[in-house]
């Protein structure tokens, strides 16, 4: 089936629905503008947005499972209790977006800007994230674990309860984040900025691996010179 394409529309809610009732599962939005808008609790399966503006909009307990959305802007979003199982965000900038208890089984965001976000309390497993810009998100109880976190950017982020275990850091940055509790034992930190970081609390680093260079600053912190 051919997608049906919508192209530099003002989408409100009231046009959503009839775009859902002719369209279930293959409608694609470009550079439309849904500001404000809202969409909450309807079935938009497998729709892609690219290039859409998205400021305000309310997706609230929305099913949006095998969505994608590329070169999208939202901020101040709200996916709340959404359902994006199998879903996919390149390039977007979704900062201050709003995400608890979403259900984001298997979503992969890629590039995206995700300043200020709140992903505390989401479900689902092989949640995957890359060149992605988390700076001061609130990311609490958010599993890592196992990982490969390339070009990750955690600075001043709420990772209380995180569990980074085996994860692998390829650059990115930790710098200043809340870790209480967090656990990052057998993660690899060696190419990330740990600046800030309490590595020297071992039970929550276990066997984790820092370098030479990291280890010296970390002991600097406390006051000990490493000669």
């Amino acid at each position: 089936m051919t997608a049906p394409i919508f192209r530099d529309e003002n989408i409100s809610r009231e046009r959503m629905l009839a775009i859902t009732a002719a369209h279930p599962r293959v409608a694609v939005f470009e550079s439309c503008i849904l500001d404000g808008g809202d969409f909450s609790r309807l079935d938009m399966d497998g729709f892609r947005f690219e290039h859409c503006s998205l400021a305000g909009t309310n997706w609230l307990a929305a099913s949006l499972e095998e969505s994608h959305w590329h070169k999208c802007r939202g901020g101040q979003c709200d996916f709340s209790s959404a359902q994006l199982s199998d879903s996919r965000f390149d390039h977007c900038d979704l900062n201050n977006s709003y995400w608890r208890r979403a259900t984001l089984s298997s979503v992969q965001f890629q590039s995206c800007k995700l300043t200020g976000a709140h992903l505390q309390e989401v479900s689902g497993w092989a949640l995957e994230f890359s060149e992605c810009l988390l700076v001061s998100a609130d990311l609490r109880g958010l599993s890592f674990r196992k990982a490969q976190l390339e070009g990750m950017d955690f600075s001043d982020a709420d990772l209380s309860g995180c569990d980074f275990r085996d994860a692998v850091f390829t650059g990115g940055s930790l710098r200043n984040a809340q870790t209480r509790l967090t656990r990052f034992e057998g993660a690899d930190l060696r190419d990330a900025d740990i600046s800030g970081l309490n590595v020297m609390d071992a039970k929550h680093f276990r066997k984790t691996v820092i370098s030479h260079r990291q280890a010296a600053a970390a002991l600097a912190a406390f006051g000990l010179i490493v000669a």
